[in-house]
C-alpha cells in the first residue's frame, strides 16, 4: 500500500506564499498523474493542479498564474508552490496519485491552508 504524506500547510496573509509537499512511501510507477486538489468548508472536493509523469500540467482557472506545481518522477514527490494567496485560497488541501491505466488510486490525509490577516 502506498502512502501519500503531505507537508507545508500553514497560516499565511493575504500576498503571502505557501509551497505544498506530497512524497508517496514506496516507489509508484509511470505512467501516472499526482495532484493537489482541495476542499474548502461546505464546499466539493476541486481540482487544483495536477502534473503527468511525463510532464504535462493542468490548472483550475481559480489558481492560474499565482500557482505552480512541480514533479520528480525518481523521487515519486509533488510540490505545489503557490503565490499571492487569497482568502479564498483557504481550505484543506489534498494530495493525489492515480495511474493511468486506472488500476490505483491514494489520497494523502490532507493539509490546512488558511490565508487570513
Amino acid at each position: 500500500q502506498v502512502q501519500l504524506v503531505e507537508s507545508g500547510g500553514g497560516l499565511v496573509q493575504p500576498g503571502g506564499s505557501l509551497r505544498l509537499s506530497c512524497a508517496a512511501t514506496r516507489s509508484i510507477f509511470a505512467p501516472y498523474t499526482m495532484g493537489w486538489y482541495r476542499q474548502a468548508p461546505g464546499k466539493q472536493r476541486e481540482l487544483v493542479a495536477r502534473i503527468t509523469s511525463e510532464g504535462s500540467t493542468n490548472y483550475a482557472d481559480s489558481v492560474k498564474g499565482r500557482f505552480t506545481i512541480s514533479g520528480d518522477n525518481v523521487k515519486n514527490t509533488v510540490n505545489l508552490q503557490m503565490n499571492s494567496l487569497k482568502p479564498e485560497d483557504t481550505a484543506v488541501y489534498y494530495c493525489k496519485a492515480d495511474s493511468e491505466s486506472g488500476l490505483w488510486s491514494f489520497w494523502g490525509q490532507g493539509t490546512q491552508v488558511t490565508v487570513s490577516s
